[in-house]
């Protein structure tokens, strides 16, 4: 798409499902300026033309993960994606998938979040009382620390749980966030509760249930790469039953 072009059209899913059965797609049109991005013109459809649009956003520079949603039919960050790099003067935009709707391009993470917190997104250590009022810190190398610190990037957003396809049929897969972050715990040396957190995936619905496909990964804006945790998540967890 030519910069000089004047304006971009938006076709954007609608749909209030207490109100609606079925969804239905409204085409805008938004004047184009230099830096112009998705959330961008979301936004001037929200303020200039029709009110009634539902979108989601917060800091409006790929931080908070909230402006998620399927932009040509892929997950992005309506912040993050400016019209010109789409190199189209149509664009489409609908709500993440695999996610329940809400409303217009809103979705529910009640569950996403559910999932996240079965993994013990946390510190566990054995004495709970250094923990809660510690004494000394807790050092780490460089090498320590470099394990995990690329999956402590992950903003939450839900990309790679609306791309990844197991997700979309199997409801109790936690989906590549949630096991990415499981690992980021697994791997900190201050952790104590690698034992705990293997078993939590060590079923059906867990790590093995992952085709690997690798469109987690793809689709991340912080280059997380949730699909190489989940595979050394099977090492570990490979590696743990062999000691047993």
């Amino acid at each position: 798409m030519q910069t000089q072009l004047k304006e971009v059209t938006l076709r954007v899913f609608r749909q209030d499902p207490k109100r609606e059965k079925k969804h239905r797609y409204q085409t805008y049109k938004v004047p184009y300026r230099r830096g112009l991005t998705v959330l961008d013109s979301l936004i001037y459809i929200k303020e200039n033309l029709d009110p009634t649009l539902s979108i989601r956003y917060s800091c409006r520079m790929a931080s908070c993960g909230s402006c998620g949603m399927m932009i040509n039919g892929l997950p992005r960050l309506a912040c993050f994606t400016q019209v010109t790099e789409l190199k189209t003067e149509t664009i489409t935009v609908e709500p993440l998938r695999s996610f329940p709707l809400i409303k217009d391009l809103v979705t529910s993470f009640d569950d996403f979040f559910k999932k996240h917190h079965l993994m013990l997104p946390y510190l566990i250590r054995r004495d709970a009382e250094e923990q809660e009022n510690p004494t000394h810190q807790y050092l780490q190398t460089d090498e320590e620390l470099e394990r995990y610190i690329q999956f402590t990037y992950c903003i939450r957003c839900g990309l790679c749980y609306a791309a990844c396809p197991v997700t979309a049929t199997d409801r109790n897969f936690p989906g590549p966030m949630a096991l990415a972050q499981l690992y980021r715990y697994y791997a900190d040396t201050r952790d104590e509760g690698g034992e705990e957190r293997l078993k939590v995936i060590d079923n059906t619905h867990g790590i093995w249930r992952c085709h690997f496909a690798d469109s987690c990964s793809q689709v991340c804006p912080k280059g997380v790469d949730p699909a190489l945790a989940i595979q050394l998540l099977r090492r570990a967890v490979m590696f743990n039953n062999r000691k047993r």
